[in-house]
């Protein structure tokens, strides 16, 4: 039976909103609500990657599972291999690396993500969703995928390239990405010991590595874009949706 395993890179250090793992929504912090979600998802054991005992601290007490990593990591693909490296559990053939930031990535995009690529044997999967306002091409922080075809919650395709500005011209097959990836174990472990490509350095994103060195990542379509917590307008923004209780 194909093992997959759910590693969520967590880190205090982010300029734009600080602590931002550790804010809490209805009493509960940001990297627990997605630490549940991993859980809820019933598709393999969760670890939270971090390199701050603090985040450590916030998901062992409440019976959650971490792995203390190196404070500084490049990419938070890098963290998660290091993690994965430290677990005892080598019977793995999957690694989906979550992020920390989405307390409201839906479930079942979890779950099927995890049935596509298994069913597939992909090397790398990812997550898109359609783009519902045209303005959010030209937004730089929003990146894109374009796809060789077009994709459902039941058909994935390769991706072809990722930005984070782009036309439609000559592009039908486009969509906001959502970073969430699916690795085979074997593939993490080729991905790390990569040189960051050039394309991967100018738009600042790790994904292009693997286009550049022709490692296949193939996209399938999720329900709908989870809000990131960025900035503070975001974290407002969430409480709101989340109906915030304090």
């Amino acid at each position: 039976m194909t093992k997959t395993i759910i590693l969520i890179p967590s880190r205090l250090a982010a300029t734009r909103l600080p602590n931002k793992p550790l804010l809490k929504i209805n009493g509960i912090s940001i990297i627990n609500h997605v630490y549940e979600k991993a859980k809820s998802s019933n598709i393999g054991d969760v670890f939270v990657a971090t390199g701050d005992k603090k985040i450590y601290e916030e998901v062992t007490k409440n019976g959650g599972q971490c792995v203390l990593t190196e404070k500084e990591h490049q990419t938070g693909t890098d963290r998660i291999f290091e993690a994965y490296q430290k677990l005892e559990n080598k019977d793995i053939d999957y690694v989906m690396n979550l992020q920390g930031d989405e307390p409201m990535i839906d479930i079942e995009d979890i779950k099927n993500l995890n049935n596509h690529t298994i069913k597939k044997n992909s090397e790398i999967t990812t997550l898109a969703c359609k783009i519902s306002d045209k303005k959010i091409l030209n937004k730089s922080n929003i990146v894109k995928v374009i796809t060789d075809e077009e994709i459902s919650k039941a058909k994935m395709s390769r991706a072809n390239t990722f930005s984070r500005e782009i036309s439609l011209n000559n592009n039908s097959n486009v969509y906001h990405h959502i970073g969430i990836y699916m690795y085979k174990v074997s593939t993490l472990e080729k991905f790390v010991n990569l040189n960051q490509s050039k394309n991967e350095i100018a738009q600042r994103l790790e994904q292009m590595r693997a286009i550049d060195n022709n490692i296949k990542i193939d996209v399938i379509l999720a329900n709908s874009s989870p809000i990131g917590v960025d900035t503070e307008e975001d974290f407002l923004e969430l409480k709101k949706i989340m109906n915030y209780k304090n």
